[in-house]
């Protein structure tokens, strides 16, 4: 047997058979910058549909995303069909059909973050800009995928996140109201007279620009702590975590400096001391380091 002789027959059928099959494969390749065309055309149908409504951004981009796969979808079988006679829908399908179970093992987690990326586009919260906190990861949601959400830390680092993780666990949306609540506890001295102290704390809260106004702010006692009467004082602000904090420290320094003119003392914690109670926490720091001096 002449393998050589062999080798070149088995080379002049393929050559033979991919010439005939140029055609095909040139109505296939024509087919698929057809079906390019139309998934661009259909996009923009698609958004000119839905920029006449208001729903929001990540859903458009969810339909432009079913648009363009349908049809990306049809263009493909039917260049396949075109290229390879012998291929037909049903036969993928069927193939399709009997690797499914090891698709889906070896796609767990694509196909499970997919779902939830569509299920967290098509229910009304958590939108665009809004300010969430999940699982320790608290930002600015910049952008949402169907696989991924791009949350931008209070610090800047840009932090994707699976979209299965912001469906399963509990997210706290911090900005889905304009206004939120916030709180700090202030302490007075024992020798207070209370209903001055609460009095002074009230009007100066309700004096700073930045407390909305159209709420009440709430000034309570709240405990006998170990030095200190405590007040809790509660009051209604813009909801995102920059003007909260601005707020929180007007509201401590305004406070502390109303307190002074007022004479009313904001007692220094105590701590329990082994040997002495009731030790000012300075002098017990310095008793502590002498100790360690002494024993050196």
């Amino acid at each position: 047997m002449n393998y050589l002789d062999t080798l070149r027959e088995q080379v002049d059928l393929m050559v033979k058979g991919f010439v005939q099959a140029l055609p095909s494969i040139a109505i296939a390749l024509i087919i698929i910058v057809i079906t390019w065309l139309a998934a661009k055309g259909a996009v923009k149908i698609a958004d000119r549909i839905t920029g006449k409504t208001h729903i929001r951004e990540d859903l458009k981009a969810l339909v432009d995303t079913i648009v363009k796969l349908a049809i990306w979808i049809v263009g493909l079988l039917i260049a396949a069909t075109a290229a390879i006679p012998s291929f037909t829908p049903a036969g993928a399908f069927a193939g399709l059909g009997i690797g499914a179970v090891a698709i889906g093992f070896a796609f767990q987690d694509i196909f499970e973050n997919f779902l939830a990326g569509v299920l967290i586009m098509l229910r009304e919260k958590m939108r665009l800009g809004d300010v969430i906190e999940c699982e320790g990861i608290l930002g600015k949601v910049e952008k949402i995928t169907l696989r991924e959400t791009h949350v931008r830390q209070l610090s800047n680092e840009l932090t994707v996140v699976p979209n299965s993780m912001l469906f399963k666990n509990p997210v706290k949306i911090l900005t889905d109201e304009v206004i939120r609540r916030n709180e700090v506890v202030i302490g007075v001295s024992y020798d207070t007279d209370l209903e001055q102290a609460q009095d002074i704390i009230l009007k100066t809260v309700e004096s700073i620009d930045a407390v909305n106004g159209d709420k009440p702010v709430i000034v309570y006692a709240q405990e006998f702590n170990s030095s200190s009467i405590d007040f809790l004082v509660q009051w209604w602000a813009k909801s995102t975590p920059r003007d909260l904090r601005q707020t929180k420290s007007e509201i401590i320094i305004a406070v502390k400096k109303a307190l002074d003119e007022a004479g009313i003392e904001i007692p220094f914690p105590y701590i329990t001391h082994t040997f002495k109670e009731n030790v000012p926490l300075v002098q017990a720091s310095t008793e502590g380091q002498a100790a360690d001096n002494d024993a050196a």
